[in-house]
């Protein structure tokens, strides 16, 4: 039984291999029988050491490896998730790696949380300075330690310091995903829901473009079961009429609700990171709204920001376009500019070098 049942496990491997069955052969195998699941966290302030938890608490990674610059900050950090083993779906090793990110290597994921929130009281605008410095201490050190895996960015501005990333390091843009408008569509969502009474989960829709102030609601491909929204209210105006910009707004500032009584945003940043994460690890082809590089959507290219995009293993592997109102289109493009302009005031930025490449 026991010779029949090893060679049903090689079997199944190769089967597997053969159909590129879309588990087959990712992650780090650390032995013929298991694959662990890594996932590093730069950044130990509010947001990454929500997402350390989230992902710890949804069994969502077998390794946490976590970098701060503040060597107490990330020793507290590590003790405290440490002591919640016992409470967690699965056992989980928890590495303490300071600011030695040449340990990162071995992730198949690395989360960029490097932030300081006080600087966003205003705006995300406000940590522009900082998160980029910020990156270029870690970026490249990871890269050239072997890194292969998948960059999850979650620092502001999102697609500004996307976009640094991938022109610093030259990493494949597939493999570096902004939370982007992620979370955003989910206020979205939770906004719609409370004027018709639906289910969040059950309604299709998104917000689109820069994570800050200009993005903007892609109202008119919302939809529910199928149905678009401009159809739903023209059947009942009773239920489905609202006014769009307002819900719009709702989304757009909803962050800054959460901050105005504790100065930051924590649990829901971190469930949207990991939800990104668990897409990747498991393969999911799963379609979100992600800060992903833009290559000729809508006329734009050369900037990272957000639009639905299938993730799985191997990263961003489509990008959809959405049928967009003259207003929304012409939100979209406002929005990229803005990126363009917060890009142009950072001191490494040359756009025609950039461009002649």
């Amino acid at each position: 039984m026991c010779q029949n049942g090893v060679v049903s496990l090689y079997l199944g491997a190769a089967l597997c291999a053969n159909y590129n069955f879309p588990y087959a052969n990712f992650g780090r195998k650390d032995s013929d029988m298991y694959q662990t699941r890594k996932i590093g966290v730069v950044g130990q302030g509010h947001v990454g050491a929500h997402v350390a938890n989230s992902l710890l608490l949804q069994g969502i990674a077998d390794e946490l490896y976590l970098c701060d610059i503040n060597e107490t900050k990330v020793t507290s950090e590590v003790q405290d998730l440490r002591d919640s083993l016992s409470f967690v779906p699965y056992n989980t090793k928890i590495v303490n790696c300071g600011d030695r990110y040449e340990e990162l290597s071995c992730c198949d994921i690395v989360v960029n949380a490097a932030g300081k929130v006080a600087l966003a009281a205003t705006n995300r605008d406000g940590e522009l300075f900082y998160t980029t410095d910020a990156a270029r201490t870690f970026a490249n050190r990871v890269v050239d330690a072997g890194f292969d895996g998948i960059f999850v960015s979650i620092s502001n501005p999102c697609d500004v310091v996307c976009t640094e990333l991938w022109h610093l390091t030259g990493y494949d843009p597939k493999k570096i995903i902004g939370s982007g408008c992620g979370l955003d569509s989910a206020r979205l969502r939770t906004e719609i829901s409370k004027q018709i009474g639906i289910s969040p989960k059950s309604i299709d829709a998104y917000m689109i473009g820069e994570h800050g102030f200009s993005q903007i609601g892609a109202f008119k491909a919302a939809t529910i079961a199928g149905k678009k929204l401009s159809e739903l209210e023209a059947e009942n105006p009773e239920k489905y009429a609202f006014d769009h910009m307002q819900i719009e707004e709702l989304a757009r500032k909803g962050g800054y609700v959460t901050y105005a009584g504790k100065q930051c945003t924590e649990y829901a940043v971190a469930n949207s990171a990991a939800r990104v994460c668990a897409a990747v690890l498991h393969n999911e082809h799963a379609v979100l709204s992600a800060s992903t590089l833009m290559t000729g959507q809508y006329g734009e290219e050369g900037i990272f920001t957000s639009l639905p995009c299938v993730i799985g293993a191997e990263g961003v592997e489509e990008v959809y376009t959405l049928d967009l109102s003259e207003r929304e289109l012409e939100g979209f493009h406002k929005s990229c500019q803005h990126i363009r302009d917060n890009i142009a005031q950072l001191d490494w930025w040359d756009e025609a070098a950039w461009n002649a490449k």
